[in-house]
């Protein structure tokens, strides 16, 4: 249903905005879990590049029936992530990884299959890039056994809550650094002081001192005229380029 594709892109836009990519160029980012590739619509609009990854044949059919800009991969990512090392920007999961705790097969370990994921994830992404992965945890025990082994595979970071007092808005967004622990970023609708205890941290000692990389690169003159294009060619409302756009202001106005 349309309300389905709604909530599908607002988590993928959400995620996206998580990664904190960096805005001087287009980046080459994983989805895991892509199903029909709703999320993956999301990223190319954003003019970014994706691989996506899932084990149901049905749903990555209808992906190519759509005609999604993004390749498409049929794994289970229980058995980790076949790709070579070091090679997205960014990794994104809408709704997928709570799946991997359960057992459908007597030979299924979740802590095991877990731990797969995540080691090859972590291994697959370049240094100092983030995974941010969209689930829906069944308890709280579900919650830590994924987080430990994230952990166990040698991520940083934490759990991101959305809108943590209400119960249809409510949303998890395991955020994972890679070499460097940036700055856990805050959940929506987070304003109060005691919502502090929602944002489950996990640093590990090595890497604490180091600061990730600064911030990402200011938005250029050209990466806003190709976003202004890219939203045009959508059909959206955009204002006229001039010889301001993209012109930083003095200090003093």
């Amino acid at each position: 249903s349309s309300r389905v594709v709604e909530i599908q892109s607002q988590m993928a836009e959400r995620a996206v905005e998580l990664l904190g990519l960096p805005e001087d160029r287009p980046c080459l980012l994983l989805d895991v879990g892509c199903g029909s590739g709703l999320s993956g619509d999301y990223i190319s609009d954003e003019g970014h590049y994706w691989i996506g990854m899932d084990i149901s044949p049905a749903m990555l059919d209808v992906a190519v029936e759509r005609e999604v800009e993004g390749d498409l991969l049929l794994a289970d990512v229980g058995h980790g992530i076949p790709i070579r090392p070091g090679m997205f920007d960014g990794c994104i999961s809408i709704s997928a990884v709570q799946w991997l705790c359960n057992a459908d097969k007597k030979s299924h370990s979740p802590p095991k299959r877990l731990y797969r994921f995540f080691s090859t994830l972590y291994t697959a992404l370049a240094q100092g890039s983030r995974a941010v992965l969209q689930l829906y945890p069944e308890n709280s025990e579900q919650l830590e056994l994924i987080t430990a082994q994230a952990m166990r595979a040698g991520f940083t970071g934490g759990m991101v809550v959305d809108y943590p007092n209400s119960a249809k808005a409510k949303k998890f967004f395991l955020c994972l650094f890679v070499g460097t622990s940036g700055t856990l970023p805050k959940g929506l609708g987070t304003e109060c002081a005691d919502e502090e205890i929602h944002q489950a941290k996990f640093t590990n000692e090595r890497t604490r001192f180091r600061n990730a990389k600064g911030k990402s690169v200011k938005k250029s003159r050209d990466w806003i005229l190709e976003k202004k294009e890219r939203r045009r060619r959508q059909g959206k409302e955009v204002r006229a380029d001039t010889k301001y756009t993209g012109r930083k202001r003095r200090p003093r106005f």
